[in-house]
């Protein structure tokens, strides 16, 4: 592919990155301001998108996200490996806990919930499948960084000092590792009320074949009910869990 193509495709690509929760429906105008291209080409653009089914108007109000997304999300679920061996597992933790529990993967730099199995009383967690997590708050993303390796670790706190500073975690290297390696040797993370004030999880890794980080497991419950539990009986049953699932991941 020639530069000048894949300058187009990328500007192209860049449409989709445009949506988020704030901006659910774009117009051909937005695109044009956001991606700095000419209205023809937004048009362009827009319709080459809607005919593959990733965009679909809505009208006047613009174009969402089309139903190719949710066919591809549906793939994604049937191929996840994680999910492929963790959904038994999370159904038993929630028989036997009476309390939620959510997988999380890590996507490069990006936090995912990708499924939850629900308890008889279920949480209130406004994160869920396709909605970004913050990277240092929370059970999940604190095991998931704890297998990071030093160099990762140190590029992250780098280039996200501000966000590590709001997550009142050490912004001096020395301090963010040894933060972090104090979670690698438990072997879990329990927060409180770290992601959502009402909130409290317990959190394991779960791993690749060849030891990098897959994801967590998780189980979430409120603060109050999580006051009156056992957390290292919580942390025993996810890391239990979480190891027979990396171990099924590596078979």
């Amino acid at each position: 592919m020639n530069p000048k193509a894949d300058s187009s495709l990328a500007r192209l690509l860049a449409v989709l990155d445009l949506f988020d929760e704030e901006h659910l429906r774009l117009t051909p105008e937005a695109v044009a301001e956001a991606v700095q291209i000419s209205l023809p080409t937004a048009y362009r653009y827009v319709k080459l998108l809607t005919d593959a089914g990733l965009l679909q108007r809505e009208s006047a109000a613009g174009y969402a996200l089309g139903p190719r997304i949710i066919v591809l999300d549906h793939l994604m679920r049937r191929d996840d490996p994680v999910l492929q061996h963790a959904v038994p597992f999370m159904k038993e933790l929630v028989a036997t806990t009476g309390l939620d529990c959510v997988a999380t993967a890590l996507y490069g730099e990006q936090m995912l919930d990708i499924h939850r199995e629900y308890s008889g009383q279920p949480a209130p967690l406004s994160y869920g499948r396709g909605r970004p997590r913050p990277l240092f708050l929370g059970a999940a993303p604190k095991v998931v960084l704890a297998r990071f390796g030093p160099a990762q670790l140190h590029r992250l706190l780098d280039s996200r000092t501000h966000e590590v500073a709001q997550a009142g975690l050490p912004t001096d290297w020395p301090g963010f590792r040894r933060y972090f390696a104090r979670v690698r040797k438990a072997g879990f993370y329990a927060s409180h009320g770290e992601l959502e004030p009402t909130l409290g999880a317990v959190a394991a890794p779960v791993l690749h074949a060849d030891g990098r980080v897959a994801g967590a497991l998780s189980l979430v419950t409120t603060v109050q009910r999580m006051a009156v539990i056992d957390a290292q009986k919580l942390a025993t049953l996810v890391m239990r869990a979480a190891g027979e699932i990396s171990a099924r991941m590596a078979a």
